[in-house]
């Protein structure tokens, strides 16, 4: 269920390697230090060993938490993804991730309809790719989609993002301009970003009405980490979503990723899934395949050690380990 978060706004999901394994994530210390301001006893908010498909995140400055795994419906087709989206409900999944460039928004708010599940118990997201040409016309391509996902009379989505940065600094002030108002009218109960770098983001300051920005999407996977804005959100307490999290199985037969799967008797799709919820991410795995859906749901019942993380972090490429893009940073 997506409910409301305890006050304390405790770190649910990051059990942090040793310092010497990760230098790097200079942010980490601040981010647990936050989330861990008080202790609590609150079954929904485990450490990363007691992770479960039920566990939820707090998202900065909203009573609202996000599940802790989301399920990704990018080149779903339409007549495919009520079925995968309804597998992926059915396997216990709670967040799925759309966009209006996927081209199936109404597919996705179709399929939590036919599950027959209450909708405050799912968290829905989509995203504006290109602005309309003023912030009302932005605005009104989002009502749009938030219309076509949850047509009811007080329709909402749970999170609404700006999927690119590239349009330009104009385009990308008058996109959170809308998504703002979208809060305001309660179309929208958390907004963020996707593809952001850290310039982007402190360039909001100028004009963002709330900030910072509640989650920033980015590819992230053992090949492509991203530290320095991993870094920079978790300084910020920004959510970070990890889309291609799977690496599309591009990597299904690396050496280092195919032996700590088979130590742990798992696939590489659910030693990478684990990969990310035990780095502090939400990861968005996709696959319109009903036993691969089902299967990237089972990542709950182990734990990669602080050896399996060392090495899974050791293969970090950088930009060159990207298979869509890494963020711009200046």
């Amino acid at each position: 269920m997506v409910t409301a978060a305890p006050t304390s706004h405790l770190h649910p999901q990051h059990k942090p390697l040793p310092t010497e394994y990760q230098t790097t994530d200079k942010g980490r210390a601040a981010a647990e230090a936050y989330y861990s301001k008080e202790p609590s006893t609150d079954d929904t908010m485990p450490s990363s060993s007691k992770l479960t498909l039920s566990s939820t995140i707090p998202i900065l400055n909203s009573p609202f938490t996000m599940p802790r795994l989301g399920f990704g419906i990018y080149q779903s087709p339409r007549d495919v993804c009520v079925n995968s989206c309804l597998t992926a409900l059915r396997a216990g999944y709670r967040h799925i991730d759309s966009a209006q460039f996927y081209r199936n928004e109404a597919e996705m708010g179709e399929a939590v309809r036919q599950a027959g599940i209450p909708r405050s118990e799912v968290f829905l997201t989509t995203k504006i790719l290109s602005a309309g040409g003023s912030v009302e016309k932005s605005y009104q391509k989002c009502a749009d989609s938030v219309k076509s996902i949850d047509p009811s009379e007080n329709g909402y989505v749970d999170l609404f993002l700006i999927h690119s940065p590239n349009s330009g600094s104009k385009n990308r002030k008058e996109m959170w301009q809308a998504l703002e108002r979208l809060v305001d009218e309660k179309k929208a109960r958390s907004i963020g970003v996707s593809n952001f770098g850290i310039g982007h983001i402190e360039e909001m300051k100028s004009y963002a009405k709330i900030w910072p920005p509640q989650v920033n999407q980015i590819e992230l996977h053992p090949w492509c980490q991203q530290r320095e804005i991993v870094d920079y959100c978790n300084q910020n307490k920004i959510i970070i979503e990890a889309y291609c999290p799977l690496v599309r199985n591009m990597k299904a037969h690396d050496e280092t990723l195919v032996s700590i799967s088979e130590k742990r008797s798992k696939t590489t799709g659910q030693t990478l899934i684990r990969y990310c919820l035990q780095k502090g991410w939400v990861p968005l795995p996709k696959s319109d395949t009903p036993s691969r859906i089902k299967a990237n749901a089972d990542v709950f019942g182990f734990e990669l050690d602080d050896d399996d993380m060392k090495r899974l972090d050791g293969l970090d490429q950088g930009e060159r380990g990207a298979i869509v893009q890494v963020v711009t940073n200046s």
